[in-house]
């Protein structure tokens, strides 16, 4: 069967988990700074904490059952899809957050092809596979796995027709809320989420970033910045800000051309890092971030520290509008 949400239901839900807050000890609730009243979605650094577990599997039996048609462009029912994607990427439900946030926006011929993105039981494997992380840290340090390019390319090629493609562009700080561009060992990561929807309301997406590969100890420091280098699995991995936006096949296929173009190419901690792999496919996603470079001993360049930074900051917009219309913006300061 094929359910859509009931946005009647959405309100609900909503509703109850404000209610919630006034009269639980560990609430859930959901915050927005800068909040304006518009049909477009800038709403700069809205913040959703969830930290109850009863409230966390409501939300996923909610998904589960109740089904939404197309909404009018009504800024209070806007702000409230707008809120629950924000909710989803704290849960790392990726394709998901972007189908509600598809229906808080204007559909544009360039980025969108299809009217409507229905969530459906086909999303029940994702909502199974992320309820491990119900009651867990999301913030904690995941050692990702090595990935190939061909496994990332291969993932898109499902024979399915697509109607719509996203890019989620992620960024952990070494401190989060601070342009420290390193904290002891940690430097923080910069990586990407490329979603493709099909005509039968399936999907496929992977996380992945640019690492290096060391060749020994001291490869990708200050002393030995350069090494070998490898794409790592990052659908586990915790980020600090996050920008969404729906891409056209063209530029989707650009940055796979990109991950292919950096298959064995070299990292740099200076020159090629993960954060340079990061805001090159941003670019040809049409997501422009500036002020992201910064200085330490022995070397200078693109860091996941300062571009966190700018990101809070809104020091970024949307190349296609001239601004932040159409941006899944989400932080968890």
């Amino acid at each position: 069967m094929n359910f859509r949400f009931n946005f009647l239901f959405l309100i609900v839900l909503i509703t109850y988990l404000f209610a919630r807050t006034a009269s639980a000890q560990s609430p859930v609730y959901l915050t927005a700074v800068n909040d304006e009243p518009r049909y477009t979605t800038n709403v700069i650094g809205a913040e959703i904490k969830v930290s109850r577990v009863e409230q966390k599997k409501e939300l996923i039996d909610y998904l589960k059952e109740v089904e939404t048609g197309n909404v009018n462009y009504n800024p209070a029912r806007i702000k409230r899809l707008y809120y629950l994607a924000n909710l989803l990427t704290r849960l790392r439900l990726y394709p998901l957050a972007m189908k509600c946030f598809f229906k808080t926006m204007q559909p544009e011929s360039d980025s969108i092809g299809t009217t409507d993105l229905p969530i459906t039981l086909n999303d029940d494997s994702l909502l199974v596979k992320q309820e491990k992380l119900l009651g867990a840290d999301t913030d904690k340090e995941i050692n990702s796995k090595p990935i190939s390019n061909e496994r990332i390319s291969a993932t898109f090629d499902d024979g399915k027709t697509a109607i719509a493609y996203a890019l989620v562009f992620h960024v952990k700080q070494p401190v989060r809320g601070k342009p420290q561009i390193f904290k002891l060992a940690n430097t923080g990561h910069t990586f990407i989420t490329l979603i493709k929807y099909n005509s039968d309301s399936t999907y496929a997406a992977i996380s992945y970033g640019f690492y290096p590969k060391k060749d020994n100890p001291l490869s990708a420091t200050p002393l030995i910045p350069s090494t070998s280098s490898t794409f790592k699995d990052d659908s586990e991995h915790a980020w600090d800000e996050v920008l969404g936006k729906f891409i056209s096949k063209r530029r989707f296929n650009k940055i796979l051309a990109l991950t292919r173009q950096y298959h064995n190419i070299a990292y740099h901690l200076s020159k090629n890092n993960c954060t340079d792999f990061g805001l090159k496919a941003a670019a040809l996603a049409g997501l422009k971030v500036w002020d992201t470079k910064g200085s330490w001993p022995l070397g200078s360049g693109n860091n996941p520290g300062v571009t966190g930074q700018s990101l809070l900051e809104g020091k970024f917009d949307n190349t296609d509008t001239g601004d932040r219309q159409n941006l899944l913006i989400t932080n968890r300061n």
